[in-house]
């Protein structure tokens, strides 16, 4: 028997024997993966000290934040009061160098579709007017 358990216990077998073998082995990944701390500005609020700006050539090869955008703004975290650069921002000035360049883009299209209307409409009028003729010749 076991001890203090009586004369009919059953030896019960380890917990980590009943878990999945997935499991077991994403618990040995996450063990040897190095822990990455979560940047300030993404646990608590944060005041932008610089404002969004394109990286540098040095801060393009020495920050990884620089590789997703190729911008940077610096923030001030209130509560830790740590300063940490944010990488995934965006330039206003190139948001609207973005945005007038799209809208450019479209008012390009619209003015060739309508010289396209107006076009398929002059040869539209010529065939009815055509049509017309015939008809009154015919009388």
């Amino acid at each position: 028997a076991l001890a203090g358990q009586g004369p009919w216990a059953v030896p019960r077998a380890p917990v980590s024997l009943h878990r999945p073998l997935s499991d077991v082995l994403a618990g040995w990944q996450r063990r040897r993966e190095p822990l990455v701390a979560t940047p300030c500005w993404q646990a608590e609020d944060f005041v932008v000290v610089q404002d969004c700006a394109p990286c540098t050539i040095f801060q393009a090869k020495t920050m990884p934040e620089c590789s997703t955008t190729g911008f940077i703004e610096q923030v001030s975290c209130a509560v830790s009061k740590k300063e940490e650069y944010k990488g995934n921002c965006r330039s206003v000035v190139t948001e609207a160098h973005s945005f007038w360049k799209f809208e450019g883009a479209m008012i390009c299209v619209a003015v060739v579709f309508a010289l396209l209307v107006m076009c398929r409409q002059r040869v539209l009028d010529r065939k009815a007017l055509e049509k017309v003729l015939k008809q009154i010749e015919s009388i």
